[in-house]
């Protein structure tokens, strides 16, 4: 498991934000109080003109990485749900387009869509761990044999088991999609520009001078925790179906429920 899933998976999120914004608040604080303690706060205030513009240019640069990271992980986040419901939709279609074929077949049918339907159910919380269900694994490959081994036996059977044939290869296409995002969040060296980025901003911030340091340790302190406030919202929906924020496998149990398999 990857370090963000670590600590997705062991750590409350109310709590992982506290810690987040605690570390930043004494970054910050602490910062503020060592460089002032050996650097006059005049030296600090004869560098705002220059500091200044450098902080606007590199705050600009950051908040346009941040922003951008945050709506990168939206849409992934929202792109696998909504593949996840897409496997949802697969297995009822192929529950409807299984009416026209002979008894057993379609029994066979019903109870491999079942079968499949509650292996991913119980394959949910292994998908936290960025695993995957070996029933579920073997349940799909099950119905895939079972199409393979059947002949149509009449002009209207044919017409179904093609758009069958069809919804299972998507089935298969989107599980697979829902594997691989359940194991690959963000980029290590993404979360390294990221948080370095930070540090650089917060840090920034004790080189300008004014006239009362409680006032700008209290600003400097309230950027910080902001900027931990958005890299937990980041971390929280870079693995769609770890941590507090994850996907909900509601729409699997209404499935089984609705065609009462």
């Amino acid at each position: 498991m990857s370090l963000d899933q670590i600590l997705l998976l062991n750590i409350p999120p109310l709590i992982l934000c506290s810690i987040m914004m605690v570390g930043a608040a004494i970054l910050s604080i602490a910062g503020t109080l060592i460089f002032h303690r050996y650097i006059p706060q005049r030296n600090f205030k004869n560098h705002n003109d220059i500091a200044g513009p450098i902080f606007s240019t590199l705050g600009v640069i950051y908040a346009v990485l941040l922003g951008f990271m945050v709506v990168v992980v939206w849409q992934d986040f929202d792109r696998a749900k909504l593949n996840a419901e897409k496997e949802v939709n697969c297995l009822a279609n192929l529950y409807i387009d299984s009416e026209p074929f002979e008894g057993a077949f379609k029994r066979k049918v019903h109870s491999g869509i079942g079968r499949y339907a509650r292996a991913v159910v119980d394959e949910w919380n292994i998908l936290a761990m960025g695993g995957y269900n070996l029933k579920a694994k073997e349940a799909i490959r099950e119905l895939i044999v079972l199409y393979s081994n059947y002949s149509p036996r009449s002009e209207t059977e044919k017409v179904f088991f093609a758009s069958s044939i069809n919804k299972l290869n998507e089935l298969f296409d989107l599980r697979m999609l829902r594997l691989i995002d359940a194991r690959e969040g963000i980029h290590p060296l993404l979360w390294f520009v990221l948080i370095a980025g930070g540090i650089i901003t917060i840090v920034f911030t004790i080189f300008f001078g004014t006239e009362s340091l409680s006032a700008k340790i209290g600003m400097s302190t309230f950027l910080a925790v902001l900027i931990s406030l958005v890299l937990f919202t980041i971390l929280e929906f870079s693995l769609p179906f770890t941590g507090s924020a994850r996907i909900s496998c509601e729409s699997f149990k209404q499935l089984l429920v609705q065609l009462g398999l």
